[in-house]
């Protein structure tokens, strides 16, 4: 047997320690994965056992940073631009709008952000109706790689999955290989790591009018997601609204917030 090789019950320590700090979520079904990619990180750390990764990354003093390299390995996000439309079209149209029509500088938070195309596919709206100044934009996540990536404003063709919405044209240069995003666009997103476990870095936020955390919690168990919702929760001013990706319901957490729907679009506003 292979020195990391991973035994139900190391694959049982070591995806707790990654939940705990995580938040991520692997069942026996995602094992095969999992154990890959510990292995090449245990491997890379050099450990010849997980079992010994598993007590450096839970007891050593520089465990935490190792265990944050571990997550971002850990991490994959499959996101594209334009990703279900609708929803950013109706955030900005039903809050953000009213929100700097009554004089306030509305506030955007992107959750779990990947590399960047979420964000800015929502700096293309509100530029497209020149909003972009009128907005504090906040993305983040917590793979640095992602964000470094995501800074970059550039994509891969794959990035974009079908025709390009007339009114983004002017924001995009649009290459053979590549996608790349205008420069203001960039630079108006406020680009943060922060891990969701965290309620102290989620707190430091500050408050929003919307906040974006799409297709992220089917990555979590339900009570992890339970929690997190309620951190998101916490970071709404009253009357502003969370939005989770189309595949995603908080119906069955007992949120306090409330499901509306605008435009055919459901989301949850806080209502007190």
């Amino acid at each position: 047997m292979s020195a990391l090789s991973m035994s139900r019950q190391v694959f049982a320590i070591l995806s707790a320690a990654v939940a705990d700090h995580a938040g991520l979520h692997f069942d026996q079904h995602h094992a095969p994965i999992f154990a890959e990619k510990v292995a090449a990180r245990a491997a890379n750390a050099g450990f010849e056992s997980l079992l010994d990764y598993y007590y450096f990354i839970r007891y050593d003093p520089g465990g935490k940073a190792e265990l944050d390299a571990l997550v971002e390995a850990l991490v994959i996000g499959e996101t594209y631009l334009f990703r279900e439309l609708a929803p950013l079209q109706a955030a900005v149209s039903q809050f953000i709008v009213p929100a700097i029509g009554a004089g306030r500088r509305p506030r955007i938070w992107c959750a779990g952000c990947a590399t960047g195309e979420e964000p800015h596919s929502l700096a293309i709206v509100l530029a497209s109706r020149g909003l972009l100044d009128e907005v504090d934009l906040v993305a983040s996540d917590v793979n640095r790689a992602s964000l470094e990536r995501a800074r970059t404003g550039r994509f891969s063709a794959r990035a974009l999955r079908g025709d390009l919405p007339p009114f983004a044209a002017p924001w995009l240069e649009i290459g053979e290989r590549e996608i790349q995003a205008r420069a203001r666009l960039t630079a108006a997103i406020n680009w943060r790591r922060v891990n969701l476990m965290d309620a102290e870095e989620v707190a430091a936020l500050g408050t929003f009018d919307v906040v974006l955390c799409r297709n992220v919690l089917i990555y979590f168990s339900e009570r992890v997601a339970r929690e997190v919702i309620e951190r998101l929760s916490a970071r709404l001013r009253v009357g502003g609204a969370l939005l989770v990706g189309v595949s995603e319901s908080l119906l069955r957490f007992g949120t306090a917030l409330a499901c509306e729907e605008h435009s055919g679009v459901f989301l949850y506003k806080k209502l007190s």
